[in-house]
């Protein structure tokens, strides 16, 4: 059976658009589609029933609440439910194991905070060995798409750009793949954006690329970027690239090309250590401003 797409629901309305969101991905993927709500276990109370159970009860109404809009939005799609009862960070960390990705809420903010994201999202992100994508609440499937001829909002029109969060000084397969696929589905336009800045004065350190001075700059950086995706663009020929080269902080760079786009894919180191949670600061930068649901993916 193949891997689905898990969304985890706890009622909230970052989480009901998470689930909308990864019902639309396992349609694209033709993947089935699971939802996971964890809830706290407790002890029997003492009039006899069990407060567990009521705790059921309530998880049953959250699930059934999510599966309605799913049903609405997306009515073909195959839909199961978990209820699990423990921590929900170590049951989503559980399911992002055996899933093709993980969706999961983070509530939008107006202005310059972006996502608020939550102990257990961002906990989750961080360990997590699979893709883990982050929604927040007010996502619809017309925010994906381009404008109409008139300049309004739907989802009949062609989807907006994915956009590559890429660093050619250590470029990853996992990353750049799930930003190609994403765009295959969709019959998107890949934009890569690399940022890049100049040495401090005090020279290059171990590992970095050594760079031609002053404007030949760009067009170095320019080369580096067109030599790593080579490979990708002949492996999808069908998916137009557009590469996007920029002297600027990374993470400015990156939640600039969002705010336009589809979806934007970032990277995660995988550290080797189960317990340290680390999403590196332009990711977490991307995953706090960006204005579009941003796809973290894991990489040695």
């Amino acid at each position: 059976m193949p891997a689905p797409v898990i969304a985890g629901v706890d009622g909230s309305p970052e989480s009901l658009a998470a689930a909308e969101w990864a019902a639309r991905e396992a349609e694209r993927r033709g993947r089935p589609l699971r939802l996971i709500h964890a809830r706290q276990w407790h002890p029997a109370g003492p009039d006899g029933e069990s407060v567990d159970a009521a705790g059921r009860r309530s998880a049953s109404r959250v699930m059934d609440r999510a599966e309605e809009r799913i049903h609405r939005a997306v009515p073909g799609v195959r839909v199961t439910g978990e209820q699990t009862a423990g921590p929900a960070s170590a049951a989503l960390l559980t399911a992002a194991g055996r899933a093709e990705l993980l969706v999961l809420g983070s509530r939008g903010l107006t202005g310059l905070a972006g996502f608020l994201v939550g102990s257990v999202a961002l906990g989750v992100v961080g360990q997590a060995t699979g893709p883990v994508v982050l929604v927040r609440a007010g996502e619809d499937a017309a925010e994906e798409h381009l404008p109409d001829t008139g300049g309004g909002t739907s989802a009949r029109t062609g989807y907006r750009d994915v956009v590559l969060a890429l660093d050619v000084k250590d470029p990853c397969d996992e990353v750049v793949e799930f930003a190609f696929e994403a765009a295959r589905l969709r019959r998107a336009r890949l934009r890569a954006v690399h940022a890049w800045q100049s040495p401090p004065a005090l020279g290059l350190g171990p590992g970095d690329i050594a760079l031609v001075d002053g404007p030949g700059r760009a067009d170095e950086w320019q080369g580096f970027v067109s030599a790593v995706l080579q490979v990708w663009r002949d492996k999808y020929a069908d998916v137009e690239v557009l590469e996007t080269v920029v002297r600027e902080r990374p993470a400015t760079a990156l939640v600039r090309a969002a705010s336009g786009a589809s979806l934007l894919v970032v990277g995660r180191h995988l550290t080797g250590r189960p317990a340290l949670v680390r999403t590196g600061p332009v990711t977490h930068a991307a995953i706090r401003h960006a204005g579009c649901p941003v796809a973290v993916v894991p990489h040695r």
